[in-house]
């Protein structure tokens, strides 16, 4: 059971509200029967200091426009400084309404239609969608998939950003779905190959606090000042803490050019409105939310161990062990199912809802991405009903799917 006073073993009906992680199973089956593992959220209730923020802001009562707060920016340099030995200089602070836009701002700003934006797949599928959204193109540097653990292919990156046309990097940092946690030595690698080539990196690193037990995320920006003049992080508390539908975002840009050109797009974007709540809610996680957040990290890390305990009985099935996020990333090639098959087998015989593999681009056909971030009991039904399905810890065989 969770250690008080966090209660993570707390069962919540999350149909009561419209929440995109349950919504299209309400009324679909008894709820306790249920796996929603697709949508990248915690079934857990945000940290109570969060929580009471919010309550005496609603108490105020009046709602109207209102400016950053005075201790919003000093609460965000003061937690990156403490817990990743990050120094960030205020005036390279800049807002953002979520990761996703800055990444879009990014590269409308820094690239022009047809340039190459490098991608290193299985990657977030979104990563897909700004790209071609803003007419660009995708240069593929896959993750080579050695032993278990994924790698970046440095030769083939360094023969990519050595193209005319590539001039832009997004960075998954840790990465998503394959659970990276990547060390400062593979980024400083990947650094000096970028700058060497002229390619800017644009890092999204809002899972940069959950790293696991043994792991430790740095920051790309903290790599130093080089590193730093050739890059756009892009954070938000939202992961973490579990606050994506009232949170917002932050765009660290230490180049002065670079900087004042996001500005004035913002500015033409009138991206410079405040919401009340997340500015409250981001302003309490950074301040006084670290204690719930290491429990949250370490219950995270009691349902890995269950669910690494429990994959190594289920023939057909291999985890792909993570370094940080609350996602696991699961390999089903063995059972030799295309894509749509294996989605639908999850789905009828394990009453499983995944984010299907190949929706990460290359090399993720044939595996899952499942959210972890549930109650333990829930995680422990949801493995007992996938032995069912998988003929439990007997020979490997190919499952129906019928």
């Amino acid at each position: 059971m969770s250690a008080a006073p966090f209660d993570f073993d707390e069962e919540i009906d999350r149909t009561r509200v419209p929440a995109l992680k349950w919504r299209p199973l309400a009324g679909s089956g008894p709820e306790a029967e249920l796996f929603p593992a697709g949508v990248a959220d915690m079934d857990f209730r945000a940290a109570p200091c969060i929580r009471a923020a919010m309550r005496r802001r609603l108490d105020h009562g009046v709602f109207g426009y209102e400016a950053v707060p005075e201790g919003l920016f000093p609460a965000l340099i003061d937690w990156h400084a403490k817990r990743h030995g990050w120094h960030i200089e205020p005036s390279h602070i800049l807002r953002a309404p979520n990761v996703l836009d800055s990444l879009a701002i990014a590269a409308s700003l820094f690239t022009a239609p047809g340039d190459g934006i490098i991608l290193q797949p299985p990657v977030f599928f979104d990563f897909f969608d700004v790209i071609a959204e803003n007419r660009r193109e995708v240069l593929l540097n896959p993750l080579r998939l050695e032993g278990g653990r994924y790698e970046m292919d440095f030769e083939g990156l360094a023969r990519l950003a050595a193209r005319p046309r590539a001039k832009m990097l997004f960075l998954c940092n840790p990465h998503n779905p394959v659970g990276r946690v990547w060390s400062r030595a593979e980024l400083a690698r990947l650094d000096e190959i970028c700058r060497r080539h002229g390619v800017l990196v644009v890092a999204d690193e809002i899972h940069a606090d959950i790293a696991l037990p043994g792991h430790r995320f740095t920051p790309f920006a903290a790599l130093g000042e080089a590193a730093a003049a050739n890059a756009i992080s892009c954070i938000s508390p939202a992961k973490a803490f579990n606050i994506a539908s009232c949170c917002s975002a932050f765009t660290i840009v230490a180049d002065r050019a670079r900087r004042r050109a996001f500005q004035a797009e913002n500015s033409r974007l009138t991206v410079n409105k405040n919401n009340a709540f997340a500015s409250v809610a981001m302003e309490a996680a950074w301040r006084e939310g670290g204690p719930w957040l290491d429990a949250a990290i370490a219950y995270v890390a009691g349902n890995l161990a269950l669910m690494r305990a429990r994959l190594a009985e289920i023939p057909g099935v291999d985890l792909i062990e993570p370094e940080g996020t609350f996602l696991a990333w699961l390999d089903f090639r063995a059972l030799g199912l295309a894509p749509g098959a294996l989605a639908a087998f999850l789905r009828e015989r394990a009453g499983w809802l995944v984010s299907r593999g190949e929706a990460f681009g290359s090399g993720g056909a044939g595996f899952a991405r499942v959210n972890i971030a549930c109650t333990r009991a829930r995680l422990r039904r949801a493995l007992d009903r996938l032995a069912a399905a998988m003929g439990g810890s007997g020979a490997r065989r190919r499952p129906s799917s019928s």
